[in-house]
C-alpha cells in the first residue's frame, strides 16, 4: 500500500485553523457572557428607574402612608413588549400596600436600605428578574422604612443578549476566515525559500558536487549544511570509485594480456591432434576471458561517466575516427574491405568523448566479431538536427524481433558464436545518456547497419 505524502503547507494551514477555531470558540463565549451582562444592566436600569419613580411617589398624609403608580414607570418597562411586569410596595409594618401580595423573593428586604439589591429567581413558574429599593419616611406623626418590589420577566433581555452574541460570532467568524486566508498565504509566501532551493538542486548538473550556495532563512541552513554534507561525502565516494576502476582496468588487463601472450608462444608443432585440441579451446577462452573483461570495464567506465563527466561540446567524426583505428586491428583479413567516411562538415554533438569513443568501438567490434564477412564500412554523418554515426557490414545481420533484446545486458544473438552480450548494452547506454538511441536498418539487397543517433549540439543547448 502506497504511503500518503504529508504536506507541509497543508499541515501548518490546518494547525493555525485549528487555533483560529479554538479562539473563535473563547471569544464566543466571551461574547455570550458580555452581551448577557450587557442586556442585564440595560434592563436592570428601566427596572430602577420604574421602583425610583415609585418611592418617589409615595405619600404620608395624616399618619397614613400612601403611594401614587405613575404611569410612566410602566411606560419603561413596557418597552419590553414580550415581558410581564410584577411589582409589590411594603410598608413599614411590613403589609403591602398595593400590588402583589404573594411577591416574595427569597430575601430579606431590608438589605435594600444599603442600596438596591438585584436578583434572579422565578416568580409563577417564570424566571424573573427582581429589583428591590427602599425609602427613609420621616415624619412628626409616621416614620421607618418603605420598600417597593418590581419584577420583570427575563424574555427580552434574552432576546437581546442572543442577539448581542450572534452579531459578535458573525464579526468573529468573519475576522477568522480573513485571518486564516491571510495566514494562507504568508505561509504560502514563508514556504517559497523551499521551492527555491529545490528549483536550485533541480537546476543543477548531476556531475555538480560542489557545496550548494543559495541564500536562504536561517530555518534551513541545517537542511542545506546536511545537502552539502552528504554531496561532500558522495564526492569523495566517487573519486574512490574513479580510482578504483583505473586500477582494476590495469591490474586485470595487464595478466591477461600477459596470459594471451604465454598462449600464443606455445608451439603446437609437437603436439597430437586432441593436445592442439585443448590447446585451441584453451586460446579461445582467454580470448573470450579478455574480451569479457574489457567490456565488463568498459561497462563501468561508461555507467560512472555518465553520472560524473560534465558534458561539453566535442566532434562527433573524430571521436569516430579514433574508435575506428583502435578497434579494427592491423591484423585485419587482407580480404576484408574496410573503410571510413567522415561528414564533410564537422558534427558536434554534448557528450562525453571517452563514453562516445566506447560505445562506437563496442558497435564496430561486434561487426568484425559476428557480422563481417567482406566488407566492413563507418559513415558520421548529419541529418536534420541529429548526428549518426552508421556501422554496416556485409554479414547475415540481426533479425528486426531480436532488435529490443539485443540492448539489454547478457542478451545476445550470437551467443553460440561466444558473445557476451554486452557491446550493444554499452553502446545503447551511452546513447541514453547524450538523450539518443542506438537503432538498426534491416538488412536489405546489400548490408545490415547499426546507428548510433544522438542530437546535434546547437549554440546555447
Amino acid at each position: 500500500m502506497k504511503r500518503r505524502e504529508t504536506s507541509l503547507f497543508w499541515r501548518l494551514v490546518l494547525r493555525v485553523a485549528l487555533v483560529l477555531c479554538g479562539g473563535a470558540t473563547l471569544l464566543s463565549a466571551a461574547a455570550w457572557y458580555y452581551a448577557r451582562a450587557a442586556a442585564d444592566d440595560a434592563y436592570d436600569r428601566l427596572l430602577l428607574g420604574a421602583a425610583i419613580q415609585i418611592t418617589a411617589n409615595m405619600t404620608v398624609d395624616a399618619g397614613n402612608l400612601g403611594v401614587t403608580l405613575p404611569s410612566s414607570a410602566f411606560e419603561l418597562l413596557g418597552l419590553a413588549e414580550r415581558d410581564r411586569i410584577f411589582y409589590r410596595v411594603v410598608g413599614p409594618d411590613g403589609r403591602t400596600l398595593t400590588g402583589y401580595d404573594d411577591l416574595e423573593i427569597g430575601i430579606n428586604v431590608t438589605a435594600a436600605r444599603a442600596g438596591p439589591v438585584f436578583l434572579t429567581t422565578e416568580y409563577r413558574n417564570v424566571p424573573v428578574r427582581v429589583a428591590v429599593v427602599s425609602r427613609a419616611l420621616s415624619d412628626p406623626s409616621f416614620s421607618g422604612w418603605a420598600y417597593v418590589v418590581m419584577a420583570q420577566t427575563t424574555e427580552a433581555r434574552r432576546g437581546l443578549a442572543g442577539e448581542l452574541t450572534t452579531r459578535a460570532m458573525i464579526l468573529v467568524g468573519i475576522m477568522s476566515l480573513l485571518a486564516l486566508a491571510g495566514t494562507v498565504l504568508a505561509i504560502r509566501y514563508s514556504l517559497l525559500p523551499v521551492d527555491a532551493l529545490a528549483a536550485t538542486l533541480r537546476a543543477r548538473d548531476p556531475q555538480d558536487l560542489t557545496p550548494v550556495e543559495a541564500d536562504m532563512p536561517r530555518e534551513l541552513k541545517p537542511f542545506v549544511g546536511s545537502i552539502n554534507h552528504f554531496m561532500g561525502r558522495l564526492d569523495e565516494r566517487v573519486t574512490l570509485l574513479q580510482r578504483f576502476i583505473a586500477d582494476a582496468a590495469h591490474q586485470i588487463r595487464t595478466p591477461l594480456t600477459a596470459l594471451s601472450a604465454q598462449v600464443d608462444m606455445l608451439e603446437d608443432d609437437d603436439l597430437d591432434v586432441n593436445r592442439k585440441r585443448h590447446l585451441g579451446r584453451v586460446r579461445d577462452r582467454v580470448s573470450q576471458l579478455a574480451r569479457l573483461t574489457n567490456q565488463l570495464l568498459s561497462h563501468a567506465m561508461v555507467i560512472h561517466r555518465s553520472d560524473s563527466v560534465r558534458f561539453k561540446p566535442v566532434d562527433l567524426g573524430d571521436i569516430a575516427r579514433k574508435a575506428f583505428r583502435s578497434t579494427v586491428p592491423i591484423t585485419v583479413d587482407p580480404d576484408v574491405v574496410v573503410s571510413f567516411e567522415d561528414s564533410a562538415e564537422p558534427v558536434f554533438v554534448r557528450g562525453d568523448a571517452v563514453s562516445l569513443r566506447e560505445a562506437i568501438a563496442n558497435i564496430i567490434d561486434n561487426a568484425l566479431q559476428h557480422g563481417v564477412e567482406q566488407r566492413l564500412a563507418v559513415r558520421v554523418r548529419r541529418e536534420d538536427d541529429r548526428a549518426l554515426v552508421e556501422v554496416a557490414d556485409d554479414g547475415p545481420g540481426i533479425p528486426p524481433a531480436e532488435w529490443a533484446a539485443v540492448t539489454t545486458r547478457f542478451v545476445s544473438s550470437k551467443t553460440g558464436e561466444g558473445s557476451m552480450g554486452l557491446g550493444f548494452a554499452i553502446a545503447a547506454e551511452v546513447a541514453l545518456a547524450h538523450r539518443g538511441t542506438v537503432r538498426f536498418l534491416e538488412k536489405g539487397g546489400r548490408d545490415f547497419t547499426v546507428i548510433l543517433d544522438v542530437p546535434l549540439y546547437r549554440e546555447g543547448t
